[in-house]
């Protein structure tokens, strides 16, 4: 990784030595300007998983990542600066999924002043900072409130997320994990027709005062006092909000591949009102 081209990237001038400082910040800055997103999918390729690969695609503006591939960057950059990291394997709990671990989301924690923290950059609107790990801490970061607990599924944690986020809450096991033990999944995920993120185009970033996401064509923004919500109906208001909002200004795809994009996304929106309708 150029961990210089990629501190530029995310807006980060320097890292002199890892710091529990140092490491909020470098949190921020990353899940502030490297969007979660499922756009990469949305074309039949997959994408890379390899942390170099995908530091090289977001430094170009080309993709951002989700959980294995953003996670992955983040613990490779954090190792590269100094500073220990541990994967775990996780799941993510929706109103559609239950909870449950199977290798589906990669959670990092790192030990920091005589702390373990726990570090996630690739929950979507998750974590704006790392919190602490253990039993019963809260925190409030805008405009959530999360909490951890012991799991009651495996040997390990339970984050419990805000009732507004798109997630119910996030289990993972306390036992260390190996890159590898992801790679099955990202095939399965980022490939299979069935896959939530091939079937759904999204994207989210986590900002320091709110979270926006985008789905099909709905986009909304939750703030702490109000959440707006908009349809896109326009094929460069799409992608404007995708480069301006998201900073995915995406400068590799072709016109025709935007125009075949647009086309999916608007099919997966009337698909979801449809499915609305008879529901």
């Amino acid at each position: 990784m150029d961990t210089a081209a990629f501190l530029h990237r995310i807006g980060v001038a320097a890292h002199p030595r890892p710091s529990l400082e140092a490491l909020f910040e470098l949190h921020a800055a990353f899940v502030g300007t490297v969007p979660y997103e499922t756009v990469q999918y949305q074309f039949g390729q997959g994408g890379p998983m390899d942390p170099e690969a995908v530091a090289a695609r977001i430094i170009a503006r080309e993709t951002g990542g989700y959980c294995f591939q953003l996670n992955g960057v983040f613990a490779h950059l954090l190792t590269t600066l100094g500073y220990d990291v541990t994967l775990h394997r996780g799941g993510v709990q929706t109103a559609t999924r239950p909870a449950v671990v199977d290798a589906s989301h990669m959670v990092l924690t790192v030990p920091l002043n005589d702390q373990v923290w726990l570090v996630d950059a690739g929950l979507g609107d998750g974590l704006l900072t790392p919190m602490p790990l253990e039993v019963g801490a809260k925190v409030h970061q805008t405009p959530f409130d999360l909490s951890l607990r012991k799991s009651d599924i495996v040997d390990g944690w339970r984050l419990d997320h805000d009732p507004r986020s798109s997630l119910t809450g996030m289990d993972f096991e306390a036992a260390p994990a190996a890159f590898s033990d992801f790679e099955d999944q990202h095939k399965h995920l980022s490939l299979s027709p069935d896959s939530p993120f091939v079937r759904t185009c999204s994207a989210f970033l986590r900002r320091a005062d709110s979270t926006a996401v985008i789905r099909s064509a709905g986009f909304t923004q939750i703030y702490a006092d109000r959440t707006d919500n908009q349809i896109i109906e326009e094929q460069s208001e799409y992608y404007e909000v995708l480069a301006d909002v998201f900073q995915l200004p995406l400068p590799h795809l072709s016109d025709p591949d935007r125009d075949a994009l647009w086309r999916r996304v608007w099919t997966q929106y009337e698909t979801f009102l449809a499915s609305q309708q008879t529901g």
